[in-house]
């Protein structure tokens, strides 16, 4: 007779959407590791949701539809949702066990920068570590105008180096991980990186004439500080940040009998 496994438990999920091959390629590498994989993810691109909890019915159900994703043997969901979302449902138990850990991504395009905090993979990651479920966040470094192909398999490689120390940490923890879109031969070693001023991209916001706005996301110029995550990305080192999530500010305390009616 044959136990029950006792691999440890992960929720895969991205904003880039089910289909997309850096969700497949992340998969793939917890697989490799060795942990118990459940796949859920956007039905369709979701970037930029932050931790938002949208869905996309009304009714409080979330529709839910099973997938079989290329290279992944894996039960997977095609979630009609936000990862924010789906990170939340999932630490509940809404796809199965309640996962010891989350893992967003592989995004297509780097999350650095104090931006993290509109990034859907990042949302993710922070929602879960909410309710205590360490997780980690991985994006590449793919241009903008998508020039370069993805070199998702390097960004998969260095997934058991991170989850180890990881592992070291308590339980909530979320790493937010950047890696160069480099072939893996010519990465340089892995960094702590602090979160730069701005990331290498920002947004660009303009009032039509038709009365809509139009927002798009442009390069950066500026130079990073030294050691932020923007600098060594772009050094070609992959960098990691120890994120916080929703915290009180201890530091910021006022006479508040001032304002008492």
């Amino acid at each position: 007779m044959g136990g029950e496994s006792t691999a440890e438990v992960v929720l895969v999920t991205n904003d880039d959407g089910i289909d997309s091959p850096g969700l497949h390629a992340l998969a793939r590498a917890a697989l490799l590791a060795g942990l118990a994989v459940t796949v859920a993810a956007p039905a369709v691109e979701a970037s930029g949701t932050g931790a938002g909890l949208t869905a996309a019915e009304d009714h409080r159900r979330v529709p839910t539809e099973p997938r079989d994703l290329p290279g992944v043997a894996a039960p997977a969901y095609a979630v009609a949702g936000h990862p924010g979302l789906i990170a939340l449902v999932g630490c509940h138990g809404a796809f199965g066990t309640t996962p010891a850990l989350v893992v967003s991504g592989i995004n297509r395009g780097a999350n650095t920068g104090r931006a993290v905090i509109h990034s859907g993979t990042v949302g993710a990651a922070l929602t879960a570590s909410v309710l205590g479920v360490s997780a980690l966040a991985f994006s590449l470094d793919v241009p903008l105008d998508r020039s370069e192909p993805p070199h998702w398999e390097t960004a998969a490689g260095v997934f058991a180096q991170v989850l180890a120390a990881l592992r070291e940490c308590p339980p909530g923890t979320v790493f937010n991980v950047n890696v160069p879109n480099v072939a893996p031969a010519r990465l340089k070693p892995i960094r702590w990186a602090r979160l730069a001023e701005f990331g290498s991209v920002r947004a660009a916001v303009q009032r039509l004439d038709d009365g809509t706005v139009e927002v798009t996301t442009v390069e950066v110029d500026e130079e990073p500080a030294e050691g932020t995550d923007a600098a060594l990305l772009a050094a070609g080192h992959v960098t990691v940040t120890a994120l916080s999530s929703v915290a009180e500010d201890n530091a910021v305390h006022g006479d508040l009998t001032r304002w008492s009616p």
